[in-house]
């Protein structure tokens, strides 16, 4: 996508958000779209960004006035880190970015604890339970993960942590590869058309390898996000 076109659909994104009211991305808001183009910031991944802005600004309570999307940035480039560690995108993979990444990763706290994670993991997969996305075959295994995840917080220091992160990994896998089997050819060859529009940017800077892997990832990752499901791993 050029930047011009991506500017454009951040553009039309953020006036939906605010429903309806267009705030244009012109002099320095252009500025700072153009990096996210020119840093190969996928656009779902920056509307993820831009979503979870909003999240926090409606929970203010009734709103004020329209958001620009320069407030958006912090989140923007948090979920643009959070995607390049989940495909397993070097850094040097990435282009550019370097004074702003590095800027903003000197402010960013520090990963949440693990009971932390497996709280929000639980509250995760019981809402995507309660969105109707998942089938009824799927309550049998998200009532195991859950009540496994519960189990685990009793248990999350020293040789009980590790095997807790462990049997973590082992979750995750089993609930991505039974999300799989939930969508039919058509949908996963969309998701795969999609990884491979996400890491287009970086192809040319990555072995065969890495790349497979790399894609192999952004599915996952797609996957998770149409059906609302969480990371259960954690790192």
């Amino acid at each position: 996508m050029e930047i011009p076109e991506f500017c454009r659909e951040i553009e039309t994104y953020l006036c939906q958000k605010n429903d309806g009211h267009l705030i244009r991305v012109v002099g320095p808001s252009f500025e700072l779209v153009s990096r996210w183009a020119a840093d190969g910031v996928p656009l779902k991944v920056a509307f993820r960004g831009i979503d979870r802005y909003f999240e926090r600004y409606y929970r203010k309570g009734a709103r004020r006035r329209p958001v620009k999307i320069d407030f958006c940035e912090a989140d923007v480039l948090d979920a643009f880190d959070e995607w390049r560690k989940a495909t397993g995108l070097p850094q040097s993979s990435v282009v550019g970015r370097q004074s702003s990444v590095d800027s903003h990763q000197s402010s960013v706290p520090s990963r949440q604890s693990l009971p932390a994670h497996l709280e929000r993991v639980v509250m995760r997969l019981t809402q995507a339970r309660a969105g109707g996305v998942l089938p009824a075959s799927f309550d049998e295994l998200v009532d195991r993960i859950a009540h496994e995840l519960d189990v685990a917080r009793a248990g999350v220091r020293g040789d009980a942590r590790r095997a807790v992160i462990e049997r973590l990994a082992a979750l995750d896998a089993e609930l991505i590869e039974a999300a799989r089997r939930l969508l039919d050819d058509a949908s996963m060859s969309d998701l795969r058309r999609e990884a491979n529009d996400e890491l287009a940017p970086f192809r040319d800077t990555m072995m065969p390898d890495a790349f497979n892997r790399a894609r192999g990832a952004a599915i996952d990752r797609l996957i998770r996000d149409r059906l609302g499901l969480p990371v259960v791993g954690f790192s």
